[in-house]
């Protein structure tokens, strides 16, 4: 189904930039904590928007079961790839933002 690579797609967008804006406080903590805040606070902003995006997918494939039945063999094999793979990083980039927020500035 397009939508749900159309939505994967948008969550990988979501969590590249979490990651980015994460890399970017660490980096700042020390010399610009204001500005590591904002981006963390943005980190944590694009995680959020992953969750919105994601819950969507579930719900379109928890609809076209209501509707339809089973959805068919290659949208779930795709969906389980995703979903694993976005369920990784997801857990990479919020293991990065509580590292960020239990290391202290020095």
């Amino acid at each position: 189904m397009r939508l749900i690579e159309d939505l994967s797609e948008m969550i990988e967008e979501e969590l590249s930039d979490a990651e980015k804006y994460i890399k970017c406080a660490a980096a700042k903590k020390e010399d610009y904590p204001v500005l590591a805040e904002t981006f963390y606070k943005l980190s944590t902003e694009e995680m959020q928007h992953m969750a919105m995006l994601h819950d969507q997918v579930v719900k379109i494939i928890e609809d076209y079961k209501k509707t339809k039945g089973e959805p068919p063999a290659d949208m779930m094999v795709l969906y389980n790839y995703l979903h694993k793979k976005h369920a990784e990083k997801a857990l990479e980039i919020k293991n990065m933002q509580m590292a960020y927020k239990s290391t202290p500035m020095k």
